[in-house]
């Protein structure tokens, strides 16, 4: 008994070099591909906001009877559900 209990107490001592190498690899291996991703995720929201603002920015604003169109079908929409 005293024998297995020394030798399972040395084994990670052992191996604890290896191990502790292999999960510092892991570790910056995801941590890396994560902020690869996140910066991916960023660049493609800002290019996303640029386009939009692009696109917005070029756009006529609606007509005051237009805006007064809109208002009345949604008015109308609103208060012909069935409830």
């Amino acid at each position: 008994m005293w024998l297995a209990a020394s030798a399972f107490w040395r084994w990670p001592s052992v191996m604890q070099n290896g191990l502790l190498a292999e999960g510092l690899t892991l570790m910056l291996v995801g941590m890396g591909a994560v902020f690869v991703l996140l910066a991916l995720l960023v660049a493609a929201t800002q290019v996303l906001h640029w386009l939009v603002q692009e696109v917005v920015g070029k756009q006529e604003a609606a007509t005051p009877e237009e805006l007064a169109a809109i208002v009345a079908a949604v008015h109308r929409h609103r208060h012909s559900r069935n409830r």
